[in-house]
């Protein structure tokens, strides 16, 4: 190989790490994505609208009461600066509403990344779009949990 082809090959590696800037095309004008966290599952689709956001068809403040679950949510939409142009639509089940918060997180950040390709930065930097791998741990045997003894007696 010549110094020419060599610079070539270390070009097309760098240019492979940036996000791919062709947009998809959406499904029935939804771009959808799906989050998992512990064990619940989101499915979510956006289009461009007002801001509603709709979670199994009740809006996200009576379907969520925790600030956090509320305020984790928002802020996938401010940092992508889409906040008040896109309406939501989530369909979650499993898990308690912790999980099913961080699941639309991921799917909504996902769905995000489909509509805009450019927001991908400002996503990945707020860890929007990392799978959390972290589940329950299995009960074992001779314990009365996971990691919990049973109570031991000297006598």
């Amino acid at each position: 190989m010549n110094a020419e082809n060599i610079s070539d090959t270390t070009m097309d590696v760098n240019q492979g790490a940036a996000a791919p800037a062709v947009k998809a095309e959406p499904k029935n004008g939804f771009y959808w994505g799906t989050g998992r966290r512990k064990t619940s599952i989101a499915r979510v689709r956006i289009k461009t609208g007002s801001g509603k956001i709709m979670i199994n068809d009740r809006q996200m403040d009576n379907f969520f009461h925790q600030d956090r679950d509320r305020s984790a949510i928002m802020s996938v939409i401010t940092s992508s600066q889409y906040s008040g142009k896109i309406d939501v639509f989530a369909e979650v089940e499993g898990g308690g509403f912790t999980g099913q918060a961080g699941a639309v997180v991921l799917g909504l950040a996902r769905a995000l990344r489909k509509l805009d390709p450019n927001t991908y930065p400002a996503l990945r930097d707020g860890s929007f779009l990392t799978r959390d791998p972290r589940m329950k741990e299995r009960k074992k045997y001779g314990k009365r949990g996971a990691r919990r003894s049973f109570q031991f007696s000297k006598r």
